[in-house]
């Protein structure tokens, strides 16, 4: 009886150390990353998993030529699965523990999204003014992103701003000024890696622990700093990056 209890044990031993190395790995979690992903959370910004880098310049979604490589969504349907529950994003932090994040916008937040050097100047020139500006995070591929409230669906619609990037997030190039992500579109939230060789993030500025404020007490000041930075930087032909809203 003692022999036969055992060899099951022994086998349900060599099970266990099989089912172990089933389970997905974790890495490290460096710079807090699941804290900062929980602060995000509790501050109302709803997140969903989305891909990573890979192979240098590559994507985790495997699919050849990616087109936003470790900056979209891992889902199709991320505005449902967007949430801030905090034992769901636990569950995704801890099983995709290399996952960067997205945070659906036009829920809870927006998000006005300039050029790296206009967002700064225009930072500083808010917290000079004492105008209240809310988290704040930088992208090192060139871009600030400025937490907001969201306008959500004003009755007069005349009131909404919207754009492309409801539709295409991600078109970047296409959008080098300001950049007004609301209904139907999402940013990166720090901490997150971008494609590339020296460790590039989105990372930052502000925390989520400050209040959202309302987008239309720092517009003015963005679309200003846009609009200087943009007759600095030509295009190939000469001639002024379009400001587009």
């Amino acid at each position: 009886m003692s022999a036969e209890f055992g060899g099951r044990t022994g086998r349900q031993g060599r099970l266990s150390q099989w089912l172990r190395g089933r389970r997905p790995k974790q890495a490290p979690d460096e710079g807090g990353r699941e804290a900062l992903l929980l602060a995000a959370a509790d501050a109302g910004l709803p997140l969903a998993p989305a891909a990573h880098p890979a192979a240098g310049y590559g994507c985790s979604c495997d699919r050849v030529g990616c087109p936003t490589p470790a900056r979209h969504p891992v889902s199709f349907a991320w505005q449902t699965q967007s949430t801030t529950d905090r034992a769901q994003i636990e569950r995704w932090a801890r099983h995709q523990p290399h996952a960067n994040f997205i945070t659906a916008t036009g829920m809870v937040h927006d998000v006005l999204d300039v050029p790296l050097d206009a967002g700064r100047e225009a930072l500083t020139r808010l917290l000079d003014a004492g105008i209240e500006v809310g988290p704040v995070a930088e992208s090192d591929d060139g871009r600030m992103l400025f937490f907001t409230l969201t306008r959500g669906t004003p009755e007069d619609e005349d009131e909404w701003w919207p754009c492309e990037l409801d539709c295409h997030p991600e078109t970047m190039d296409e959008h080098p000024g300001l950049r007004w992500h609301c209904r139907g579109s999402y940013v990166l939230v720090p901490p997150a890696r971008l494609p590339g060789d020296d460790d590039r993030t989105v990372h930052w500025v502000r925390g989520p622990e400050h209040p959202l404020p309302d987008p239309l007490s720092v517009l003015e000041y963005l679309t200003d700093s846009c609009a200087r930075h943009a007759g600095e930087q030509p295009d190939h032909s000469g001639t002024a990056w379009p400001i587009r809203r």
